[in-house]
């Protein structure tokens, strides 16, 4: 079997439930803080009151042997405990953001497990250099389709639409060009690291957003007017934020 590309094993692809009723499918990643594992995704796939989105646990798909991605095993997290819930979510000074974080405790994995985690060196800064036009990847779940037998997600080109450390209409996120669908929310938006930093690193890719959601116009005519086709990336700096200690209150069940 070939080698494969660890941003592959970083990126997870997410089922939510209601009981046990099949409710979503999306995408998330992992980050680790320390010696903490985190699962990210956008905070809409945890909770969304306006669609009446309101799971009660997750499903995270784990590969069980990087040499054989054929081999995997679902991992059920509940999401909430004593009617709180176990996420935490960002939160702009004036409005929400649609990142949420969750951590896994590591004594749940399995043994062996195959997955490669973001970490805060991984976080892209002011100081690197993003051209407008910069091709980006975005690695996800589009409308849950992927590799079925090897339980890999597929790839999203995408360019960088906006300057990257300008806030857009002063929210903390960015926008990118591509093609994107339901399913692809929570994914990584990630750039290859220069050669010279590819050394002892087992993710050589770069952090530079979490996509959220396509944007449009509301006042876009449906047949004369095609989608914009721009997406909505938050900068990945509130993850420093959500996976530091102590432990903020969880959001009350709503």
């Amino acid at each position: 079997m070939p080698l494969i590309d660890p941003l592959l094993l970083a990126t997870a692809r997410l089922s939510t439930f209601s009981g046990d009723s099949g409710l979503t499918n999306a995408s998330g990643f992992f980050f680790q803080r320390d010696e903490r594992l985190f699962l990210v995704s956008s905070r809409h796939v945890f909770v969304d009151n306006d669609s009446g989105h309101l799971p009660d646990r997750l499903e995270v798909e784990l590969h069980l042997d990087a040499d054989n991605v054929t081999q995997t095993i679902g991992l059920s997290i509940l999401l909430y405990k004593d009617g709180r819930a176990v996420w935490r979510q960002g939160r702009d000074k004036d409005s929400e953001i649609d990142v949420a974080v969750l951590e896994i405790e590591r004594s749940a994995l399995p043994e062996g497990v195959a997955l490669r985690a973001f970490s805060p060196k991984h976080l892209a800064s002011d100081s690197d250099e993003m051209p407008l036009g910069q091709s980006l990847l975005i690695p996800g779940f589009p409308l849950g389709f992927h590799d079925a037998v090897h339980h890999l997600p597929v790839v999203r080109h995408a360019i960088l639409a906006t300057p990257w450390g300008l806030r857009f209409q002063s929210r903390a996120y960015f926008l990118t060009d591509a093609r994107t669908h339901r399913g692809s929310s929570g994914a990584p938006v990630a750039l290859r690291c220069a050669t010279e930093h590819l050394q002892d690193d087992e993710l050589p890719w770069k952090l530079l957003g979490i996509h959220s959601s396509r944007m449009d116009m509301g006042d876009r005519h449906p047949t004369q007017d095609e989608s914009l086709g721009l997406n909505v990336s938050w900068y990945p700096d509130i993850l420093l934020t959500l996976t530091d200690l102590p432990k903020p209150p969880a959001p009350p069940v709503t």
